[in-house]
């Protein structure tokens, strides 16, 4: 059963063009506009060449949101850092995020706290709930729930949902704040009625539990379905754990194998675990270990806790009943080729990430030596100069040798995307 506990926050960004936000961003009363979506940098470039803030934002948008399949990556952080500049917060909170996760700029949070906060005190909401998730969390400040939960709350009153459902969950966990299950409800009910998916994923797990509420399974139901059709494969697993269990409804393995594999196809762990579970149990399923340890070492793979605890002990049992040999050899099962290549994508995406980054950091050093006392005429200059252009040589072959990982991997990728629209194709009657 999947409970959020944690602010989510993606190791990789998921950047919206069409809005600044990493998750559901409704609408937000009084933070700066963005820029129009472009679907052509060629209807930018004038004006963000012109300097204006909002269009270098919005071309920084463009690069950034196709860089697993154009070699402009370099594009998105000089068009973000000309925004930054001029104080755009919306821009600022983009390169605080980019530090955050070492998407473009080497992974610091003591620079991300700096940019966040910078676009946090000019009113930005999707800044001020990550300086909050900062505080929440500890990072490169003291945690600090109270200082979080303002934040959150700065946020959330400019109606951005994922800081309402944050400081519902505030409130459901008592941090920083008695806890109160009705003001958890009731912050959930406003970030869902704004969309957030999270916050109905809450809603059904508060009337499963019987939080501040008479225990309901048909209104957990409910609300696991709604958010569901709204894209969670997290609440596609809760259901799944219903159907499987049979809490509130009737025991059904088949629904359940079927509701895990859709979620294990969207990369969720705890999905891909319960399916290891069925296979090695024989819940609706022959009885298979092959299968069993493979769904287990998925789930692992993904830094799944369960995944990873029963991975070892079910390991730990076929050894000492020495069937481990047989229960490593290859499956054929279509849906964890399904999910296998969702994982597959999401890692190529993280290393063209990575070495990207380093390649815009080896950029940086070329330039920071290729101006080693530049101007200066006096001979000890000229030999530092001198000695700063050798060492530029090193750093370009490094930042050339990055980027032509980084083309393969993206070959790679859109090898395995293409397959993937392949299969989809031929599942269409």
């Amino acid at each position: 059963m999947s409970f959020r506990t944690t602010v989510t926050r993606a190791a990789l960004l998921l950047f919206a063009l069409t809005a600044v936000a990493r998750a559901q961003a409704p609408a937000q009363t009084s933070s700066p506009a963005t820029a129009p979506p472009a679907t052509d940098p060629n209807s930018l470039l004038a004006a963000a060449g012109a300097g204006d803030a909002q269009a270098q934002f919005a071309l920084g948008n463009y690069y950034f949101g196709t860089r697993y399949v154009t070699l402009n990556y370099a594009q998105a952080l000089a068009w973000y850092r000309k925004s930054a500049a001029q104080h755009f917060a919306p821009a600022q909170d983009q390169i605080g995020s980019m530090y955050e996760n070492k998407t473009g700029l080497p992974q610091s949070d003591k620079r991300a706290v700096s940019y966040y906060r910078l676009a946090a005190n000019q009113g930005y909401a999707l800044a001020q709930y990550h300086l909050a998730a900062m505080f929440e969390d500890g990072r490169s400040v003291h945690r600090d729930y109270k200082q979080a939960l303002t934040w959150y709350r700065k946020a959330a009153d400019q109606n951005l949902a994922q800081a309402e459902k944050q400081v519902g969950y505030f409130y459901q966990c008592g941090y920083g704040v008695k806890q109160d299950f009705a003001q958890a409800h009731a912050w959930y009910l406003r970030a869902a009625g704004h969309g957030n998916v999270d916050a109905e994923n809450q809603l059904g797990y508060m009337a499963e539990e019987g939080w501040g509420q008479p225990q309901n399974y048909a209104e957990a139901l409910s609300w696991f379905d709604k958010a569901t059709k709204d894209g969670s494969n997290e609440a596609e697993e809760n259901i799944g754990c219903m159907f499987q269990h049979g809490t509130g409804v009737s025991l059904d393995y088949g629904r359940a194998m079927s509701l895990f594999a859709q979620a294990a196809a969207q990369g969720n762990g705890d999905a891909e675990n319960q399916i290891g579970w069925m296979y090695q149990y024989g819940q609706g399923v022959q009885q298979d270990d092959a299968r069993a340890l493979s769904w287990y070492q998925l789930s692992s793979d993904r830094g799944n806790i369960n995944g990873e605890r029963n991975l070892e002990d079910f390991t730990a049992d076929l050894e000492e009943d020495g069937s481990l040999e047989n229960a490593t050899a290859a499956v054929p099962d279509a849906a964890l080729d399904q999910a296998q290549r969702w994982a597959n994508i999401q890692d190529l995406q993280g290393r063209i990430d990575a070495v990207e980054t380093d390649a815009l950091y080896q950029d940086d050093l070329v330039d920071q030596l290729k101006h080693m006392n530049k101007g200066k005429t006096d001979a000890v200059s000229k030999i530092f100069k001198a000695m700063g252009d050798v060492g530029a040589v090193k750093y370009q072959v490094l930042a050339a040798k990055d980027r032509n990982e980084a083309a393969s991997l993206r070959d790679q990728l859109a090898q395995i995307e293409n397959q993937t629209q392949s299969s989809a194709v031929a599942r269409i009657p």
